[in-house]
């Protein structure tokens, strides 16, 4: 029988944990109003260069899968994160000091947001199995709720911060703030001592990267409960990018004919909706399940952009409209997000955590950037409205991948216990489900010919 779980408030090493990425979260609000700033208000960017400096940061994304074979064969992933911490601190430095030179060029600004990219992704992912080791299985929904209250927080409250910040200090000084939350970060993780697992001897000489990267896919694609949420998450993420910000703001400028404090006032409001939601996934999971939570959340995340898109009336209906749609997406997006990072980390196995992640990235990240640029050419074709009309029902219909899943019988996550990595399953796996009772699909096993890391996680 498994004792009871301490709470995460009293989990020191958690705690550490969390406040640094909600130090890092805060910060990264300040440079994404910082950096954009730059390009226009200094360097005069045209509209395409900005876009430029967008796809830069998220460009290291393409090639995460071949990253994510190289990070599963590292046996210290703590060690990676503080690196890239301070990677993105060191990186973001140099503007101030270029500026302080007079420096500053847009060349420097492409460079710093294609460095801070990829050490975002590098440490994204070996953030997993990090946080496999950190944080007991059954606490998974909980810890990763506490992780995302911290993330809308900085949403509603950094983009004010950062504004006052960008004003007294001009927007290049202000990355001061944001490199030295990562600075922070390093600080608080760097000491967090957890059992990471060894790699096996020789298996740095085993299979080729690229072999590992395609193993990484394989293993997803094969796996009915990943296929079908990496299938749902692109889809809603191509979506969701069809009806981006970008969009949404032209919408409601061109269209809904709103001033941009009443633009900037509704989205303010709204976005404590994903603050709510991150705070009541954990209670909605445990009352519905967690996969019917991801379900729910998969539609109310791109669908209410509809309501925005159908306002009219008043100016105050109006502006209504826009911050409802945004407060309804943000609940959505929450019980999505925390449900979903909670099931995928409970049935990945451990020597696998990277290479999924690796190839999440790049599907799932890499298809941002395409949803933009559709965005864009049906805003011209059909019209913002349509177009807007379009992403909702698109986005909704991500629901389609997980139905036939496995993904909404799933209820809960069961006590720690180690999932088996060659398609077993153990008397814990029916604690997963309602009262369907079929088993939770564990790792399937590899063909012959094909390599496996050894171990699993010592949860």
């Amino acid at each position: 029988m498994n004792a009871p779980q301490m709470s995460l408030w009293r989990d020191r090493r958690f705690l550490r944990f969390w406040a640094g990425q909600s130090v890092s979260q805060f910060g990264d609000r300040i440079s994404e109003l910082a950096l954009p700033l730059i390009a226009v208000a200094a360097l005069h960017a045209s509209a395409n260069q900005v876009a430029c400096l967008t796809a830069l940061a998220w460009a290291p994304n393409l090639l995460a899968i071949v990253l994510g074979a190289w990070v599963d064969h590292r046996v210290h992933k703590r060690r990676l994160m503080v690196l890239a911490d301070l990677a993105r601190a060191c990186v973001l430095l140099t503007l101030p000091a270029a500026y302080l030179l007079s420096a500053v060029t847009l060349g420097h600004l492409y460079a710093v947001a294609l460095l801070t990219g990829a050490a975002g992704v590098l440490f994204n992912i070996a953030y997993p199995p990090f946080f496999a080791h950190l944080v007991p299985r059954s606490s998974y929904v909980d810890a990763n709720s506490k992780l995302s209250t911290s993330r809308s927080a900085s949403y509603v409250a950094g983009p004010a911060i950062g504004g006052v910040l960008v004003q007294a200090l001009t927007a290049p000084v202000a990355v001061i703030a944001d490199a030295l939350s990562f600075l922070a970060s390093a600080a608080l993780l760097g000491p967090i001592r957890v059992d990471e697992s060894a790699v096996a001897p020789g298996e740095a000489a085993g299979p080729s990267l690229l072999r590992r990267a395609r193993e990484g896919l394989a293993f997803v694609v094969r796996h009915p409960v990943l296929r079908a949420s990496l299938g749902c998450a692109t889809t809603v993420n191509f979506f969701t990018f069809v009806s981006g910000t970008g969009l949404t703001v032209l919408f409601a400028d061109r269209v809904l004919d709103l001033s941009a404090g009443t633009i900037g006032l509704a989205l303010g409001i709204g976005s404590t909706g994903a603050l709510l939601g991150a705070v009541a996934a954990p209670r909605i999971s445990r009352r519905i399940g967690v996969g019917r939570s991801i379900a729910v959340g998969a539609v109310l995340f791109p669908a209410p952009i509809a309501i925005a898109a159908a306002a009219s009336g008043p100016m105050w209906a109006r502006a209504a409209a826009l911050g409802v749609a945004e407060f309804l997406a943000g609940i959505g997006v929450m019980l999505f997000d925390v449900n979903l990072n909670s099931l995928q980390t409970a049935v990945i196995p451990d020597a696998m955590r990277s290479r999924v992640a690796g190839a999440y990235s790049t599907v799932n990240y890499g298809i941002r950037p395409v949803g933009a640029v559709v965005g864009g050419a049906l805003a011209t074709l059909i019209g913002l409205r349509a177009t807007l009309i379009t992403a909702a029902a698109g986005g909704a219909l991500s629901l389609l991948w997980l139905l036939p899943s496995p993904i909404p019988r799933v209820h809960s996550l069961p006590p720690d216990a180690s999932l088996p990595a060659d398609g077993g399953t153990e008397p814990e796996a029916d604690q997963y489900l309602d009262d369907t009772r079929a088993d939770l699909p564990a790792a399937q096993p590899l063909q012959e010919g094909e390599s496996r890391s050894s171990g699993s996680a010592p949860w």
